[in-house]
């Protein structure tokens, strides 16, 4: 037989890795079995042969990409192999080298995952709680002042770190990138989670909010949106819902947004000044001569702002490919140069920082908040935000 007509060996996972790539360019629903199998060389039926439909594909995809953080998690946590601080190492540096070859999976499950069938979400749930179990049993036997609870926040926050990576397209040398996953994670390890009864976060002056009569009804329009794509995701909530929220007809709603990718955009802008108008008040009460206290405050300032109304939540929660092109690229900028002011006072906090690690660092500590705002069983923590703040202090290496 010629070696041209030969199928390769693993066709399944060739099929998966281009679908994996596919997905991550144009956003699930912008691909089709048949947009698969012309990437791939192949037929649309030849597809089939290896999967039920694109959504099997999918979860194909994250499920390969779950169980190798799983095996991660076996060898390095065997009882028989080594200390406990010697297994926590090991096993953080193989989740990062991990999270460095497959960064693209990580960001397929973080846009993309809500597209699973209820069978394949329900197992990954399990599945990461179960590991997220045995990497807080292992905590605990070399810290065990910790309380489950406070055990579980470490970790949930240990695996933002990993996720981190796919948020940004910055890199280094292999070793060098794992090593510094791998020393960001163990800063979130060690963290020492604040008393009760500790000081909150230094305050941040706020502009405080003028409203004359009743907010107008394109501001009703906006602030329903971003609560309904809180709640459902963005695909799950159509603009007649938004309209029967905000107590007006749902073609009424087109008259002020032409769509509902307009609407997440009028939300991305919102967030983006809410972050902006806070990072300036938090510099601008520090003395110019301290980057170390205005890189505080300006962390304090973002988990405010995280933890207050939904806009900020909504936007890094929603793949942005529902954006218009021309939408998502000033989008894009605001946020580069939010970013640029964190990465600006850590190198400044940090002389002889290299420029990649300080952008890598603060995406870490983005992302860390990001998560964990919206995961329920941690966000609902009596002193979430303060908590939070002490996480990304450590993870910027600002503690005082």
């Amino acid at each position: 037989m010629n070696s041209r007509n030969k199928r390769p060996r693993d066709r399944k996972s060739q099929l998966a890795a281009v679908a994996s790539e596919l997905f991550r360019q144009r956003g699930y629903h912008g691909v089709g079995i048949n947009d698969i199998a012309a990437a791939a060389g192949v037929t649309g039926p030849a597809i089939y042969r290896h999967f039920a439909d694109k959504q099997a594909i999918l979860a194909h995809v994250l499920l390969s990409g779950l169980r190798d953080m799983e095996i991660a998690t076996e060898a390095a946590l065997d009882p028989e192999r080594s200390s406990t601080p010697e297994r926590i190492r090991e096993l953080l540096s193989g989740l990062a080298a991990r999270s460095v070859e497959r960064r693209d999976t990580a960001a397929l499950w973080r846009w993309e995952g809500r597209h699973l069938d209820a069978e394949s979400q329900q197992q990954i749930r399990r599945r990461s709680t179960a590991m997220l179990s045995a990497w807080a049993t292992v905590l605990r036997r070399k810290r065990p002042e910790l309380s489950e609870e406070d055990a579980e926040l470490l970790c949930w926050a240990t695996l933002s770190v990993f996720g981190s990576v796919s948020v940004h397209r910055v890199t280094l040398a292999k070793r060098r990138f794992i090593e510094l996953l791998t020393e960001l994670a163990l800063r979130v390890l060690h963290v020492d989670l604040p008393e009760p009864d500790d000081a909150e976060p230094t305050a941040v002056p706020t502009v405080p909010a003028v409203t004359l009569g009743q907010p107008s009804r394109r501001e009703r329009v906006l602030t329903e949106a971003a609560e309904l794509f809180r709640r459902h995701g963005f695909a799950a909530v159509s603009m007649e819902d938004i309209g029967k929220a905000a107590g007006i007809a749902g073609p009424s709603v087109y008259r002020h947004f032409p769509s509902k990718a307009s609407l997440l955009t009028a939300i991305g802008r919102r967030a983006g000044d809410r972050v902006m108008v806070a990072a300036d008040h938090a510099l601008r009460v520090s003395a110019p001569s301290d980057e170390r206290e205005a890189l505080r405050r300006l962390a304090d300032s973002y988990v405010r702002v995280l933890t207050g109304p939904p806009e900020l939540l909504v936007f890094f929660s929603v793949d942005h490919v529902h954006i218009d092109e021309k939408d998502r690229s000033e989008l894009s900028r605001i946020q580069r140069d939010y970013v640029t002011q964190w990465v600006r006072l850590l190198e400044a906090v940090h002389p002889g920082l290299d420029t990649r690690e300080a952008k890598i660092i603060v995406h870490a500590a983005l992302t860390i908040a990001n998560d964990l705002a919206r995961t329920r069983r941690v966000a609902s923590r009596p002193h979430f935000a303060t908590e939070l703040t002490t996480l990304l202090h450590a993870v910027l290496d600002i503690s005082r």
